[in-house]
């Protein structure tokens, strides 16, 4: 049997290393080294190439690299096959902490300093007053922020693709009760999973029906934001302010906008990054269970993509 790892973009020796002395039995090997198509029955993916996919006639089984699955694409995979994606509880505690400190940044001001100290600027002002926050997706890293946001003294919506309840949190779904969340709030937090009916959902349409006053935080995919809206709607003041840490092209080419925009703070998709060692734990873990036949664990369901 043979674990192929058909990740792109990085290195991927030490998690190679990791794997093969935690599945001593099992053949762990990247996919450009692959020579026996026939052996994979596991694959651990991330923007896997699409000429693989139909080779792996005896596969059984395949997982994400990270908590989401829209890198990989679904449809090359047979029903038959188990997707299951990665979660990790300190992926929640890094993406609430993230989503805290920058939220406390737009409502201090800091990145107005920022620019006053670089252009020579002494101008204090007071922190702003609003303390509303609403969340799209409340899954587990959507829960997770809204406890740390709460516990900080802030107000916290959450907006999601099913009816949920939450004692603290005023919870909304359906397009209505999306639109109902939008008007009141201060600050948008994208946490939504990337399908065909999130993609691009972070545009023009939506924008309107913010205040002016708003703060984008999108810390979910690129692909949720239509970029030229986005900069339309700070360039005209109809948002205050974004942080981005996901982009629709990664690396962020150097000639976006983005990167010389005083309104946009952005970061390297760091928000919340993977600790290899339990990434490798929940995988070999998964791989001893297609093994001996049982149930593998966190299976997506694929009518939802999530």
């Amino acid at each position: 049997m043979i674990l192929l790892v058909a990740i792109t973009g990085r290195d991927c020796s030490q998690l190679i290393a990791k794997l093969q002395a935690l599945l001593p039995e099992v053949k762990v090997q990247l996919w450009s080294e692959c020579t026996d198509y026939e052996a994979v029955e596991f694959v651990l993916a991330w923007n896997a190439p699409a000429y693989l996919w139909p080779k792996l006639v005896n596969l059984k089984a395949v997982s994400s690299f990270g908590a989401g699955v829209d890198s990989i694409d679904l449809t090359k995979i047979a029903e038959h096959v188990p997707v299951v994606r990665i979660v990790d509880d300190n992926l929640a505690n890094d993406m609430a902490e993230y989503v805290l400190t920058h939220v406390l940044a737009h409502k201090l001001r800091l990145k107005e300093y920022y620019l006053k100290q670089s252009a020579g600027s002494w101008k204090p002002k007071r922190a702003y007053s609003q303390q509303h926050v609403g969340i799209l997706g409340y899954g587990e890293l959507g829960k997770a922020c809204a406890k740390r946001l709460l516990a900080n003294g802030f107000k916290v919506s959450a907006w999601s693709n099913s009816e949920k309840h939450d004692s603290e949190v005023d919870t909304y779904y359906t397009q209505h009760g999306l639109d109902d969340m939008l008007g009141q709030i201060d600050y948008l937090v994208c946490l939504l999973p990337l399908n065909q009916h999130t993609q691009g959902i972070i545009n023009k349409s939506l924008i309107s029906k913010l205040q002016s006053h708003t703060v984008l935080i999108n810390v979910a995919r690129g692909k949720h934001v239509v970029d030229e809206d986005l900069l339309e709607a700070l360039d005209n003041e109809q948002l205050r302010g974004a942080t981005l840490d996901v982009f629709s092209e990664e690396p962020l080419p150097k000639t976006h906008p983005y990167w010389s925009h005083d309104k946009v703070t952005f970061t390297p998709h760091c928000a919340a990054l993977s600790d290899i060692e339990s990434v490798t734990l929940q995988i070999s873990d998964n791989v001893k269970r297609l093994i001996e036949g049982k149930n593998l664990m966190n299976q997506i369901d694929r009518t939802k993509g999530y």
